[in-house]
């Protein structure tokens, strides 16, 4: 122990030393980052469907009630449910009718030549059904509930209502969830730690029903439903799957779970001896045997079957890997801080930003994109938007984590000959980045989403912030093809207009406001405005690797449409002269503000003409059916047009989905009960109001110079 606390003091000293070294500051002082982040643990004192807690590490995470387990996943169900999800996980019901891809597909025609989407058909319905089952599958897997069975003084099982005392503690600085209640007066004390690297969870219980053997574990393998959500509750069809037990130890057993051509397993080890009896067909009921009060456990999934001579670490070990993992994790990223601040926001700000670094560490640090609700539940079948994935990522760049970026940018390259074929397929050049999709890259059919194109620059946009953060020619030549096929589709899918003499993005568009028809819409502000960007700068990584410039792409940098005005106004697309008369396009996401907002000011972008459009949006926008990253978005446009007020008031915008819960999760509805998104978008906005953006010469330009706002930063890189 003298060695562990030694080593741990010198891993720290060593953090503080690298932290002095490389930050950035506007600020003298240097910022307590443990009194930072620990002033906003999450305390859990009752029940709340929405607050559970989650551990994990990026690619692993799992979801907790207030006894520190899964042990009531039911009344979660509705709220924030107690997932277990990896990134492996993925299954796919039997396809008994042999539907082809090509039963998804839809031809339009468009700028005089007939293209194909994969699309949700209404009729006929063997196209319908093809559709369906290609969106539905694979989809992401509910693994399994791992909870406490307490007994009563008369040997049934007690409820959520006799979980009493409850206090419970989520510590973000070493990654453990320390949950105490009582059950008729008997104290529990649950510690609960995920490991760093693999998909294991350590838990320490202790009791005196321990003795009296009154505290089971309880597995519980649930049925995918394969609709739009999972919460991990599915009992029926217990049929259709199959659980058994592989190995038997003394202290160790691993389980295999079956369904379809799917399978994988779960491996359990305790510190003392342990039963095993299956309660139902699915269920099965683990029994300490132990005269302790006092009983660790491990369990892990995993994809293959473990080696029957592996060896689960004991919880101690498991903890000191948590521990050391966060330490490096808060202490080599960015930090705010806003203490000494008298603006009553400032603290709840503070909490967002905080529980956010947290939340995405936990959720979308894996080895690919996420889904939008991450490792807790399915949204969309579980699968990855990755029109989204900027608002998931890029801020890890921003806040000195640009490994965690890199991390899900290497899946790119593993999907890129499917990217290819949709583009071949549609008779484009280059790759066309899919949308939503899976592990493998396949495209899922979508009436909006196939025909989003605002997903395409973001390759561009993520590589260059990892460009601007190591500045070397070896990120140049590891992202270059890439980037360069991405501009190539970018550049083949603009479509000349011989009679007006330009490009024009569309037909065949829905903008990233997701309110227009794709057979009539074409030249959408904010998507003309990231085309340019995205060209210019593919354009400028042939420059730094000594290449010619591409003559076609600046073709259409030079003939590219301009950014569609009306009254003064930047209008959502050329198509819809009536932006800001007709209701049903005064919704949604206000992409527009995009193109000074994800985007720096450029020559093509006239301040003055978004500072109007600004206030048109702020005062006249349906607020009310907008999602969780449009308030990030609002607030980067408003610090750009010099509007530092407005900033923050958009991140406060009193509106259900700016709704942020005690766990530090975004709510949106009842149906997305979290939204990592607005997590995302959340600290990429603080980045750009803290740190700036290039050629930005004012400190804190979306912070109020109002004398009630004292803010510390350090780490934080600018925005493009």
């Amino acid at each position: 122990m003298k060695y562990r606390i030694q080593n741990r003091l010198y891993a720290l000293l060593f953090f503080m030393l690298l932290l002095l070294i490389s930050s950035t500051s506007r600020s003298q002082e240097l910022i307590n980052r443990m009194a930072l982040v620990q002033r906003h643990n999450v305390v859990n004192n009752k029940f709340d469907s929405l607050s559970s807690l989650t551990l994990g590490n990026g690619g692993f995470a799992f979801t907790v009630d207030i006894t520190g387990l899964q042990s009531f996943p039911e009344a979660y169900s509705q709220g924030v449910p107690l997932g277990t999800q990896s990134e492996w996980g993925w299954h796919s019901f039997t396809d008994t009718a042999g539907y082809r891809f090509e039963e998804s597909l839809k031809t339009y025609h468009l700028n005089n030549r007939d293209v194909t989407y994969a699309v949700q058909w209404n009729s006929p319905e063997r196209n319908k059904q093809a559709s369906d089952w290609f969106r539905q599958n694979m989809h992401r897997l509910q693994l399994g509930n791992i909870g406490l069975q307490i007994l009563l003084k008369n040997g049934t099982a007690c409820h959520l209502s006799d979980i009493k005392d409850v206090s419970q503690e989520l510590d973000l600085w070493n990654g453990v969830i320390k949950s105490r209640f009582t059950v008729e007066g008997n104290p529990v004390q649950v510690l609960t730690v995920v490991h760093p690297e693999t998909d294991l969870v350590a838990v320490r219980i202790e009791s005196p029903l321990l003795k009296e053997g009154r505290i089971k574990l309880e597995i519980r393998f649930p049925y995918p439903t394969g609709t739009f959500s999972d919460a991990g509750v599915n009992r029926a069809y217990p049929e259709k799957h199959v659980s058994r037990v592989v190995e038997v130890g003394q202290r160790a057993f691993t389980m295999e779970h079956s369904l379809d051509r799917t399978r994988y397993f779960l491996q359990v080890g305790g510190s003392d001896a342990m039963t095993l009896a299956q309660q139902q067909r699915h269920d099965h009921i683990i029994t300490p045997v132990t005269t302790t009060t006092r009983f660790d456990f491990d369990f892990r999934f995993s994809e293959e079957r473990p080696n029957a001579m592996r060896t689960l670490p004991p919880f101690e070990t498991v903890r000191t890997l948590s521990e050391d993992h966060w330490l490096r994790f808060w202490q080599t990223g960015a930090a705010v801080d806003f203490v000494g601040s008298t603006d009553p926001r400032a603290f709840e700000l503070e909490r967002r930003i905080i529980l956010s670094q947290y939340l995405m560490a936990v959720q979308c640090a894996g080895n690919m994109p996420p889904q939008e609700t991450g490792l807790t539940y399915n949204s969309w079948f579980g699968k990855p938007h990755l029109e989204m994935h900027w608002w998931h990522a890029v801020h890890f760049a921003l806040w000195n984590r640009p490994d965690i970026l890199e991390k899900s940018l290497q899946w790119y390259a593993t999907v890129a000959g499917k990217a290819k074929a949709i583009a071949e397929r549609q008779g484009y050049e280059g790759i066309r980045w899919q949308k939503m999709t899976d592990p493998e890259g396949n495209e899922s059919p979508s009436s909006v989403g196939a025909f989003l194109l605002w997903q395409q620059p973001h390759f561009i946009y993520m590589t260059e912030l990892l460009y601007r953060h190591y500045h070397d020619h070896g990120t140049l030549n590891k992202y270059k093809d890439l980037v360069f096929a991405t501009a190539d589709f970018m550049a083949s899918f603009a479509a000349y207009d011989s009679a007006t003499h330009r490009y024009i993005l569309g037909k065949g568009m829905i903008p990233a406001q997701e309110r227009f028809k794709p057979e009539n819409t074409f030249n959408a502000t904010f998507e003309l405005a990231y085309w340019r960007w995205g060209l210019t700068t593919a354009q400028e990584w042939r420059t730094r690797l000594g290449l010619p410039r591409n003559t076609r792409w600046d073709n259409l940098l030079d003939s590219l449409s301009p950014l569609p005005q009306k009254d003064g106004l930047y209008l959502a697309a050329e198509s819809a002269p009536d932006s800001y008369t007709n209701p049903s396009y005064m919704t949604d996401h206000p992409a527009v503000l995009g193109a000074l907002g994800m985007l720096p000011a450029g020559p093509y972008v006239d301040t003055a003409v978004m500072h109007r459009t600004f206030n048109k949006i702020w005062t006249s926008w349906n607020w009310q059916e907008t999602w969780g990253w449009d308030f990030p978005l609002t607030a980067m446009t408003a610090t750009r047009l010099g509007l530092p007020e407005k900033a923050i008031e958009a991140l406060f915008m009193p509106v259900k989905t700016n709704t942020w819960l005690p766990n530090g999760h975004n709510y949106q509805d009842e149906r997305l009960r979290l939204y990592l998104p607005g997590n995302g978008g959340l600290l990429t906005a603080v980045a750009l109001m803290c740190a700036g953006y290039d050629g930005c010469t004012e400190p804190l330009p979306g912070i109020p110079a109002n004398g009630k706002w004292h803010v510390m930063w350090e780490g934080l890189h600018p925005m493009p």
